[in-house]
Order: C-alpha cells, then sequence, then structure tokens
C-alpha cells in the first residue's frame, strides 16, 4: 500500500492543494486521512480543508468529503507540469 504523502496537517498559507468550483468555492486541502488508493475505494474519504465561499468569505476550517470536492471543482494548485521533452 502507497504511503500517504498528505499525513501531516499544514497552514492555509500553505495546502497540498487548493481546488475552486466556477461559482467562487475554494478549497485548501490541509490534510488528507488517507493515501490515494484508499481515498478510491471508500466513498466516504475526506479531506482537512480551509473552505472559503460567498457565504463565508473569511473561511472556515473542517472535513470535507472528497468526492464532493472533486464533482464541483478543478484544482488549481500545485500546476500540473508535464516535461514536453
Amino acid at each position: 500500500m502507497a504511503k500517504n504523502e498528505c499525513a501531516k496537517t499544514r497552514t492555509k498559507d500553505n495546502p497540498y492543494e487548493i481546488w475552486r468550483s466556477t461559482n467562487r468555492w475554494e478549497w485548501r486541502v490541509l490534510k488528507k486521512w488517507k493515501s490515494p488508493e484508499a481515498e478510491a475505494k471508500d466513498p466516504y474519504a475526506r479531506w482537512f480543508c480551509f473552505v472559503t465561499s460567498p457565504m463565508c468569505p473569511e473561511g472556515e476550517m473542517g472535513d470535507v468529503y472528497v468526492k464532493d470536492v472533486k464533482q464541483y471543482a478543478n484544482m488549481v494548485y500545485p500546476v500540473n507540469t508535464i516535461d514536453p521533452a
């Protein structure tokens, strides 16, 4: 089984990933509870995030379901860089 590379909690200014939706929601992933392989098998997999939205522009921290973030948002950080060589 693969190791969870995102197991240590980070600050909101240094997230593992940032996901954004088209309606101004943003999820900053501060911790992942499971490895990507385990997340894929668990419909209730969750991330600890700092979330901002039009209803809460100052943001709140808490657990969110991975499936909800991936359904409604796109990852904007880290930028996927592929070497064109």
